[in-house]
């Protein structure tokens, strides 16, 4: 019951400081102060306290976008295990749900894009479609070989049976892995290179296009759900690429938040160090990841 509580709370309370951190990050990087750590929970704030305003063209499926996007998260942090922990909502099959929950967000968030009746959001719609098309595979490719190696289709055995004996056995198959795993957190979370979430540019953007016309408690929530994504795939790729374990309980904790913060780290200092690739590279770099867990499925299998 104490994992639960602790599970639940971390994955409620930390997502915002996450991008708190990768922001700080950048901001040092750039010879700046930056933002404040907890900005992030700022904003958050300040938007559900603001009034919301709705276009004339749009319909229910335009407000109902962020909540769904929102409810497919959190089932989705409810069933991938926070470090060594198990998940709180565990079943055979459960990745397979797990996989989909992102699709359900994805596809509520096109469709309230495409809802507006602009052709500017249907633009970053149709790109957030595309790309995830070529996300996916690698996903799916990555959680089968983990399945294969532990026997189990429970999210909370796949993720948890990697350990540093795993990794002196099969090194080659999960540097692999945590390379894909790497590339698919990037791009689902539209981090550089594939996306910036802080561009202005309106023919570079994919994902900030399409929540343009959300306003106050609804794009609140959609900030919120992204940083909370970000949690949820971050503790896939730490599970996989850094399985230490003390045996007791209250300090996996603290490794795992410790984790995540260094993750945080590593992503602002590869958004530091790179620029966002054009849109015609994208698919190569997808296609790239998919072939990386592709051969680390070989591997395991031969």
């Amino acid at each position: 019951m104490i994992d639960i509580i602790i599970h639940c709370t971390v994955a409620l309370l930390l997502p915002p400081l996450l991008l708190g951190v990768i922001t700080k990050t950048k901001a040092a990087f750039a010879g700046r102060i930056g933002a404040p750590l907890l900005q992030s929970y700022y904003d958050i704030f300040k938007l559900f306290r603001k009034g919301s305003v709705f276009s004339t063209t749009t319909t229910w499926v335009f407000r109902a976008g962020p909540l769904v996007t929102l409810a497919a998260t959190v089932t989705a942090a409810l069933l991938v295990p926070l470090g060594r922990h198990n998940a709180p909502l565990s079943f055979d099959g459960d990745m397979v749900l797990f996989a989909y929950l992102f699709g359900l967000g994805r596809f509520f968030t096109t469709a309230a894009a495409l809802d507006t009746g602009s052709s500017f959001e249907g633009m970053g719609a149709a790109r957030e479609v595309t790309f995830s098309c070529l996300a996916e595979p690698t996903l799916f490719i990555a959680l089968i070989t983990l399945a294969r190696m532990s026997g189990s289709l429970r999210l909370s055995t796949i993720l948890t049976y990697p350990s540093p004996g795993l990794w002196l056995a099969t090194g080659a198959s999960m540097l692999l892995l945590v390379a894909a795993l790497f590339i698919i957190l990037l791009a689902e979370n539209c981090r550089i290179p594939f996306d910036d979430p802080t561009t202005h540019l309106e023919l570079t953007m994919i994902h900030e296009v399409m929540v343009l016309d959300h306003s106050g408690p609804a794009f609140g929530v959609i900030l919120y759900s992204a940083a909370l994504k970000l949690l949820v795939l971050g503790a896939v790729f730490v599970n996989v690429a850094l399985p230490v374990s003390t045996g007791d309980s209250l300090e996996d904790w603290g490794l795992f938040v410790v984790a995540m913060l260094a993750l945080a780290v590593g992503i602002g200092v590869v958004e530091s160090v790179m620029a966002r690739l054009r849109l015609l590279r994208i698919p190569q770099l997808l296609v790239g990841a998919t072939i990386l867990s592709a051969f680390g499925m070989l591997l395991v299998l031969r």
